[in-house]
């Protein structure tokens, strides 16, 4: 492994979305055992275990599974410096930053707005730093 592919940076977006990964895999397993030692996870956001049942909980846990599943991907694919995995991270950001574009829109929440610049600038360093080569 290259100096370039320990950076700081790098070892910080690896570990992001390995938390981004891990958060959604307890969330999920909250949704999906109601009633469990899970549950405190909802203090952190109470309004989140609404949201989640007013899509419908089966639809909750496989959007889950798809981020927690995307979160991993990205970290894997970074912590080996592969081109795919700026590409993956890249789009985990770019369809986050849409949904917080239309939480501010739709759901009339402007605190999800501080979600933008931070995305951006996420987004930004991953397309800056040097990828691998094909």
């Amino acid at each position: 492994m290259n100096q370039k592919s320990r950076s700081v940076g790098r070892i910080l977006f690896v570990a992001f979305f390995t938390t981004g990964g891990l958060i959604s895999v307890i969330v999920m397993l909250a949704l999906a055992f109601p009633g469990s030692d899970l549950e405190s996870i909802w203090r952190l956001k109470p309004e989140a275990r609404t949201q989640f049942h007013a899509i419908g909980r089966g639809i909750s846990i496989g959007l889950l599974a798809l981020v927690a599943g995307a979160c991993g991907l990205a970290a894997v694919g970074l912590a080996k410096n592969a081109e795919w995995g700026h590409r993956v991270a890249i789009g985990v950001l770019a369809i986050n930053l849409l949904g917080d574009s239309l939480n501010a829109l739709l759901m009339r929440d402007p605190k999800t707005l501080i979600g933008l610049p931070i995305g951006g600038l996420m987004m930004l360093y991953l397309v800056r730093i040097k990828r691998p080569k094909r």
